[in-house]
């Protein structure tokens, strides 16, 4: 068929009725499912930079006034991204978590005009109050925290620094973006003061590094103590503990913050925020020296309604003062019971746990603490300075047995496995990794006696570094540092000179007889370690991330027993950036118990496991390499 053909068919066809309705039926489908999408689209598009929603608050007069004192629980979150893994950002799917089982039990968020009323016209609160801050002020935070706020209808603090509202720094945000998020509704504003500065920095071997600044502050945290201070909490000293300024010259120092704070607040949005967080507070007053916490004091009252001048516990009633509040600063890797942990012994209420709400979690008998079991994951969360235990169902009348697990809770605190126990725990074989160690202890007759005892790295084989060669890593990245952030080239030069001099200086090593180092643990470490038990007899071996611990070790009770997992908080692990924590986790993924008859020939019966298998399974794979993918996209963007 030809051209003319085709068009003189085409030209008939305009003359059939029934091909003109469907054609023009045709085009009005096509027409409407072209505008759908695009209103789909608009309202995608407006989604992401509106709020279509609006902050309602609880109803003030359905609480009743009352003689007792209910408080408030003030939460801070350092900030918030997509994924979670830094030491500082939580997870927008954690912070989700943690908020929405708080909903569940009852809090409601207040704001800070609540607050005032509480304090300065006895006004009553509901029995759950939550005052909920995000520090720091990033952008992050405010993307990603904004979903599930309005998601829970929970309303939030903003807090943001003076100095970076005028910095180029992208990462914070901006007068005109911290208006939006007020516009919303589900955000009012408050502030941590004009700067974030440290003064008065020495490293852990005590060299006096001086004054820095947040970026060398990140870089440097490897190397420092605990020998630091804020810059409104002291006068600037040298080395010797001196004052370098005088009482005057302090004065005006901080007056100077406090005043351009007032300003720049003011010149952007016509008043400065009613909630001030005073960075670093917990002295018992405004500062560690009576004269700076003066200054700090008559500022404070002057500029701010209210203060956070304490961190640790979250509970506050009438009888501290507005200008003396404290705050808890949850931690990114928080499992749900530790949040509830830390609030539940803080304001002395009943608060039921997170269990998961998984049928395995029917094999469990949880002794003490609290647990939780979720996708391939088993967690046990202690009580406050003490111990969590959990018995496996079942298991009384095991001898010999595999075990297979990957323990993934901070290296500071213990993480066990108890094997052949009795219920009462007077006999039994326990394997744990506790402190950047691994031991193996048994218990006999009420009397415990320790078979193994070695150090994490040594079991990997790592390479323990000596004081001397810590000393010199630890100079030489310091000068780097100061190196990198240098404001002239010279300077730069002269940093980067002195870096590598330090370098090439030599230094013992272990093996040449020099004393190894030996950093005390901070309890935010974090642990991820492969671990295989073999119990066959009287032999015990143990791999840890396929190193041989423990080979054919003897042990003495070749009796029955029970499966036990269990945590235990240690009390000397240490923080550099708050109070140290009391609440430890243990967790235990992909926990696969096994019994071990050593025929060759037959396998293994299964007899506990974590791990999920078919969809579930494949799912969760998914979700993993999704996750992982997006990380690294997010990583390396």
């Amino acid at each position: 068929m030809n051209r003319k053909e085709n068009e003189d068919i085409r030209v008939l066809a305009l003359g059939d009725g029934d091909y003109s309705r469907r054609k023009n039926r045709r085009k009005k489908l096509r027409v409407a499912a072209e505008l759908l999408m695009l209103a789909i689209l608009a309202f995608a598009l407006y989604s992401l930079f509106y709020s279509l929603k609006t902050y309602e608050p609880y109803d003030h007069k359905a609480v009743a006034e009352g003689d007792k004192d209910t408080g408030f629980v003030a939460l801070s979150y350092f900030g918030v991204d997509h994924i979670g893994d830094t030491s500082t950002l939580i997870g927008q799917e954690q912070l989700h978590k943690h908020l929405r089982e708080l909903k569940r039990q009852g809090f409601v968020t207040i704001t800070q005009q609540d607050i005032k009323e509480y304090y300065e016209q006895g006004k009553p609160l509901p029995e759950k109050s939550l005052f909920l801050m995000f520090e720091d002020g990033r952008r992050d935070t405010a993307i990603f925290a904004q979903p599930v706020l309005e998601d829970l209808n929970f309303k939030a603090s903003i807090m943001s620094y003076g100095e970076n509202l005028e910095t180029m720094d992208m990462k914070f945000l901006k007068p005109s973006e911290l208006t939006e998020l007020e516009n919303s509704t589900f955000w009012e504003q408050g502030t941590n003061g004009y700067r974030l500065e440290y003064i008065n920095v020495f490293d852990r071997y005590d060299n006096y590094l001086g004054e820095i600044d947040p970026l060398r502050y990140a870089v440097l945290t490897p190397c420092l103590g605990r020998r630091y201070n804020h810059y409104l909490m002291d006068y600037i000293r040298d080395e010797h503990g001196v004052p370098k300024e005088s009482y005057g010259h302090m004065t005006r120092r901080i007056s100077y913050d406090y005043e351009r704070l007032r300003d720049i607040y003011e010149e952007n949005f016509g008043k400065v925020p009613s909630a001030y967080v005073h960075m670093h507070g917990n002295t018992g007053k405004f500062a560690n020296n009576n004269a700076v916490s003066d200054v700090n004091e008559k500022w404070i009252r002057e500029l701010f309604p209210m203060a956070f001048n304490r961190e640790g516990y979250c509970f506050n009633q009438r009888n501290s003062s507005l200008y003396d509040l404290t705050r808890m600063q949850p931690q990114p890797y928080w499992p749900i019971n530790h949040l509830l942990m830390r609030i539940k012994y803080d304001i002395n209420t009943p608060i039921e746990f997170y269990d998961g709400g998984d049928k395995r979690l029917d094999r469990w008998n949880l002794l003490e603490g609290a647990q939780e079991l979720e996708k391939e994951t088993y967690t046990l969360t202690t009580l406050p300075e003490g111990e969590a235990l959990a018995e496996l169902r079942d298991t009384g009348s095991l001898r010999d047995v595999k075990i297979s697990v990957s323990l993934l809770g901070n290296s500071f605190g213990a993480q066990q496995i108890y094997l052949r126990s009795d219920a009462k725990r007077e006999n039994y074989l326990c394997v744990e990794l506790i402190n950047n160690e691994m031991l193996v202890l048994e218990k006999s007759g009420g009397l415990r006696r320790e078979l193994y005892r070695e150090k994490i790295p040594v079991i990997l084989g790592e390479k323990i570094p000596s004081v001397e060669e810590d000393r010199r890593e630890v100079e030489s990245q310091e000068n780097m540092a100061f190196a990198r952030y240098a404001t002239s080239r010279e300077q730069a030069e002269e940093y980067y000179g002195r870096a590598k001099d330090r370098e090439k200086m030599p230094a013992a090593s272990v093996e040449e007889g020099a004393e190894p180092y030996q950093h005390v643990q901070s309890f935010h470490r974090r642990g991820s370690h492969k671990l295989k038990i073999d119990l066959k007899g009287d032999r015990l071996t143990v791999l840890l991330d396929g190193k041989e611990g423990p080979k054919d070790l003897a042990v003495g009770d070749t009796g029955q027993g029970s499966i036990y997992l269990g945590a235990s908080w240690q009390g000397e692990a240490w923080s550099q950036r708050n109070l140290a924590d009391d609440v430890y986790d243990a967790v235990f993924e992909k926990l696969v118990v096994t019994s071990n008859t050593a025929r060759k020939d037959e396998k293994e019966k299964v007899l506990f496991t974590t791990e999920l298998s078919g969809t579930e399974k494949m799912l969760f794979c998914l979700q993993e390499a999704w996750e992982k993918l997006l990380f690294w996209f997010l990583k390396n963007a």
